[in-house]
């Protein structure tokens, strides 16, 4: 009998001691992404047209002083809130672009798929370009709704009207497929309104609003901050209560039904959670392309899952990394010279997404 009951007991001890060492392994990617993510975030502040020692810049947030006053100016009013906007933004476009890919089933879903990047574009492009066709650009300008933050209010505004469209659309649309696609439609429509606009501006307006396009994480101020920091931290809240209800959806929707999971309900708090997270993005550093779309797929790919419970954690840290390094790449001609942020985004994530592709057609 106690040889038979050795034999009993073997299996469980067997699948004990290898799901501890799968929880190792991941304590330990874990660690090593928070580590690459402090390393990166330093090396953003550090790294520019002046280049301030490693050392120095710890020195300088530990609230120490610095070798040269103009290095603390440096860090506290330009690079410091750069590099934690780059944080943010980053971690909430990988999170944004996980909780789409899962819910539409779509491996090249991102966080812009339901048109919220373009009704933020709307929303700028009424304030930059609009704004003289109506005869009351002067008007604005003496108001200040030219500047950054009017910006931002107008593509918080573009990006809630889409957004609040596709809620209103989700309630009563029992298909995710059609709700893509109308999502979709919504993104082509604000987009042939800006194209009308941009046939009737004036070049100054045209490249004032390319410029936005552009994208760019040094636009937030310490007065903005608490917006950005509050209203993606609550949205990565939410995205973490989901990750029960993602993994259902992994298995399809007429199981997850099954399984007692109230589809519309749960498809509205991954569609809020999603735009609110894009949508706060681009309202203050422009449409940032690519990153939601190829954060994901590196997760699953290092963490060898398709567990949310895994993958938005991971992600949040991966998508900060990511965005801090094309923040890095795209200053790194120095000289002034700074790149367009969207089109190191996009040299880093076409990569990723042809790959996914690829991957896809050989399997």
């Amino acid at each position: 009998m106690s040889l038979l009951q050795k034999k009993e007991h073997h299996p469980t001890k067997v699948s004990d001691k290898l799901a501890f060492k799968s929880h190792q392994k991941l304590l330990l990617l874990f660690a090593c992404l928070l580590i690459f993510l402090i390393l990166t975030f330093l090396l953003d502040i550090a790294l520019g047209s002046v280049h301030i020692p490693l050392t120095e810049v710890v020195n300088i947030l530990l609230g120490k002083t610095a070798s040269k006053s103009t290095w603390t100016s440096i860090v506290w009013k330009f690079r410091l809130p750069k590099a934690l906007t780059a944080t943010f933004a980053g971690a909430a476009l990988g999170v944004s672009g996980l909780q789409m890919q899962t819910l539409f089933k779509n491996p090249l879903a991102g966080p812009f798929v339901l048109g919220i990047s373009s009704g933020a574009s709307l929303g700028v492009a009424l304030v930059l370009l609009g704004a003289n066709l109506a005869g009351v650009g002067g008007f604005l300008a003496s108001w200040g709704m030219f500047a950054d933050l009017g910006l931002v209010v107008a593509a918080s505004l573009g990006a809630g009207l889409v957004l609040s469209l596709v809620l209103f659309v989700s309630r009563r649309v029992a298909d995710t497929m059609t709700l893509l696609i109308l999502g979709l439609l919504f993104g082509y429509a604000t987009n042939a309104l800006v194209s009308i606009l941009l046939h009737f501006s004036d070049a100054q307006q045209s490249q004032a609003y390319l410029r936005w396009t552009f994208g760019s994480f040094a636009g937030v101020t310490w007065q903005q901050m608490p917006i950005l920091a509050i209203t993606v931290t609550c949205g990565l809240l939410v995205a973490s209560l989901l990750s029960k209800p993602l993994n259902v959806l992994l298995v399809g929707e007429s199981y997850a039904f099954t399984l007692g999971l109230n589809l519309q309900r749960t498809r509205f708090w991954i569609i809020t959670s999603a735009s609110i997270l894009a949508g706060v993005v681009t309202a203050f550093c422009g449409a940032i392309a690519f990153l939601g779309v190829a954060v994901p797929h590196l997760c699953r790919s290092l963490f060898h899952t398709h567990d949310h419970r895994v993958l938005v954690p991971g992600v949040t840290l991966m998508g900060a990394i990511l965005a801090l390094m094309a923040d890095l790449l795209s200053g790194l001609p120095g000289n002034q010279l700074v790149l367009p942020l969207n089109s190191v985004t996009a040299l880093i994530g076409t990569p990723v997404v042809a790959g996914v592709i690829l991957r896809r057609y050989y399997q």
